[in-house]
C-alpha cells in the first residue's frame, strides 16, 4: 500500500537578525538555511495494516503524512502509495484515501454535517445507494443520527471530530491517513474514536497510518509503531517489544493493617527482593505491583534516539 525508499525533505527558511537593523541587512543580503524535516525515510506498509507514527513535536511526522498524501513534495527519494506518485495528486489517486488532521477541519462550519456529506457524495462521484449505505452505518456507529442536521459550527469539538471521519470515510478510501485526530477531546470522546477506527480498520480493513500524543491511542490501535527522531526512523517494530525493552521500573505498593502504606518504584530486577524486603515490614493485607506509566517509557525512547 505504501513504500517509501530514502525520502527525504527539506525546508528552506529566511533568516533575519533581530531589530530594525536586521531588518534592512535583509533587504540587500538574506540568509537561507535549510531544515532537513525527514532524512533518508524507508517505510513498506501492508493492506489491512494500522500503524503508529510516534516521535516528539517537529520530529517529522506531519511532514511524512503530508508527503504521503500529495500535500508537499519530496526532495529526494522514491514514494509510492497505492500504485501512485502522491505529488502529482492524480483525481484517480485521491479517490482511493482519506485525510484526517485534528488540527484542521474538512467541514463547512456554515452547513450542517448532512449537507456537507452530500456535497463529498458529488465530490466522490459515490452512487447514491453506497452513499446512503454507508453514511447511515457510520452515523450509527458512532450515534450521531440526531446531529446530522445540525450546523456545523455549533458541534461540539468531540462531535465535529466525529463528524470528520464520517466524512472521510464515506469514500470508502483504502488507506485513512490521521494526524492527531483525538488532540484536545475529553476522555469519553477519545474512547469512541478509538472504538470506532477499530472498528473501521478490522470491519473494512481499512490500512490506517496514525500519529498521535496519546500512548492510549497508539496502544488500543496499533501493534506495529514507527518511532520518528529529528527526521529519522529509529524504530520500526512491534509496540508491546519496544515498551518492554524500555521499561525498567516497577512501582510497588504494599497496605499493611498496623502502619501506612509503602510504596517503592524500583529497577525490575529488584523487585523480588524489596517485596521479600517490604511483606517483613508489617501485617500484610495489600500488594500491588503496577508496570511503569508508559508516558514516562516513551519520553525515555524519545530522549535515547536523541543520544543515539
Amino acid at each position: 500500500m505504501i513504500t517509501t525508499k530514502n525520502l527525504c525533505k527539506t525546508f528552506t527558511r529566511f533568516e533575519k537578525e533581530a531589530g530594525l537593523k536586521g531588518s534592512f541587512k535583509s533587504l540587500f543580503r538574506r540568509k537561507y538555511v535549510g531544515k532537513r524535516a525527514v532524512i533518508d525515510f524507508d517505510l513498506k506498509v501492508q493492506k489491512g495494516e494500522c500503524v503508529g507514527l510516534i516521535g516528539e513535536n517537529g520530529a517529522g511526522k506531519t511532514t511524512l503524512i503530508k508527503m504521503l498524501t500529495g500535500i508537499i513534495a519530496p526532495t529526494g527519494g522514491e514514494i509510492n502509495v497505492l500504485g501512485y506518485l502522491p505529488n502529482k495528486l492524480e483525481n484517480a489517486f485521491k479517490k482511493r484515501y482519506a485525510v484526517v488532521m485534528g488540527q484542521k477541519s474538512q467541514l463547512f462550519f456554515e452547513l450542517s454535517a448532512a449537507d456537507t456529506f452530500l456535497l463529498f457524495k458529488e465530490l466522490y462521484d459515490i452512487p447514491k445507494e453506497q452513499f446512503e449505505k454507508t453514511r447511515d452505518e457510520l452515523v450509527d456507529l458512532f450515534g450521531v443520527r440526531d446531529l446530522l442536521n445540525v450546523q456545523v459550527r455549533t458541534l461540539s469539538l468531540g462531535q465535529r471530530m466525529k463528524m470528520e471521519l464520517i466524512a472521510a470515510l464515506l469514500h470508502n478510501p483504502e488507506i485513512l491517513f490521521l494526524d492527531e485526530p483525538t488532540i484536545g477531546l475529553d476522555a469519553i470522546s477519545q474512547r469512541q474514536i478509538r472504538a470506532f477506527l477499530k472498528n473501521v480498520n478490522q470491519t473494512r480493513g481499512t490500512t490506517i497510518l496514525l500519529t498521535s500524543h496519546y500512548m492510549q491511542d497508539i496502544q488500543s490501535l496499533c501493534k506495529r509503531v514507527v518511532v520518528i527522531a529529528e527526521g529519522e526512523k529509529v524504530y520500526d517494530g512491534g509496540l508491546e517489544e519496544l515498551i518492554a525493552t524500555h521499561r525498567v521500573f516497577k512501582k510497588i505498593t504494599v497496605t499493611y493493617a498496623d502502619r501506612e502504606p509503602e510504596k517503592r518504584k524500583v529497577d525490575k530486577a529488584d523487585v523480588k527482593k524489596t517485596l521479600e524486603e517490604m511483606i517483613h515490614m508489617g501485617e500484610v493485607t495489600d500488594i500491588s505491583v503496577e508496570e511503569e506509566d508508559i508516558a514516562l517509557v516513551v519520553e525515555r525512547i524519545y530522549k535515547e534516539a536523541h543520544h543515539a
